[in-house]
């Protein structure tokens, strides 16, 4: 049996319309990240890994035809390595629909988390290493803000507009169009009996 430190990584570029992705596979075929240039926290190419476009040619299809607007749900083989709190918010991500767009808070409570961990749902969210492939773009914050995105906020646009969930400066949130702008409402009044 390989140890996971000596598994070989395969790897491939993809060029898209918001740039070059760096795909990698493991010896199976599953694809382990999907990086964009200048990505927070994003993969780069090392010495060890195999450049081999063969394991990616279902992924290459699958991103084609994603950016030509004929797909709308990846059927990839995926495999991460993260702790089982990421794991399941990574997961979670998987069930915001194509056109559509979720909350942290909305994430958290997927995954069962209590409100107050909300931080660290974004913070997964954040460190989520397949992206496109694992929607985290379609997450924004609760007042329909477009929030931080590892990939940045030009590419997060591009995306949601080639989706369809951002037209004409609204986010088409699952309770209604949402300003990306607009202001954040005021929090009621905090409590000690609560």
């Amino acid at each position: 049996m390989t140890h996971p430190a000596t598994a070989p990584v395969y790897w491939t570029r993809f060029d898209s319309p918001v740039g070059p992705l760096l795909l990698t596979a493991d010896a199976s075929g599953a694809l382990t990240s999907l990086t964009v240039p200048g990505q927070k926290g994003g993969r780069s190419v090392q010495e060890a890994w195999r450049h081999d476009p063969g394991p990616f040619r279902e992924a290459a299809r699958q991103l084609a035809a994603y950016f030509a607007g004929e797909l709308k749900e990846f059927t990839l083989p995926l495999r991460t390595d993260g702790t089982a709190f990421r794991e399941r918010v990574w997961a979670a991500l998987d069930s915001v629909p194509y056109g559509a767009t979720t909350s942290y808070g909305e994430i958290a409570a997927r995954v069962g988390a209590p409100r107050a961990a909300v931080r660290a749902v974004g913070g997964a969210i954040g460190a989520n290493p397949l992206l496109i492939v694992r929607p985290c773009h379609r997450v924004i914050g609760a007042d329909g803000s477009l929030t931080g995105y590892a990939g940045g906020l030009d590419r997060k646009i591009h995306l949601l507009t080639h989706e369809g969930a951002l037209t004409t400066g609204a986010v088409q949130h699952p309770r209604g169009p949402l300003s990306p702008t607009a202001p954040r409402p005021a929090r009621p009044p905090r409590s000690a009996d609560r």
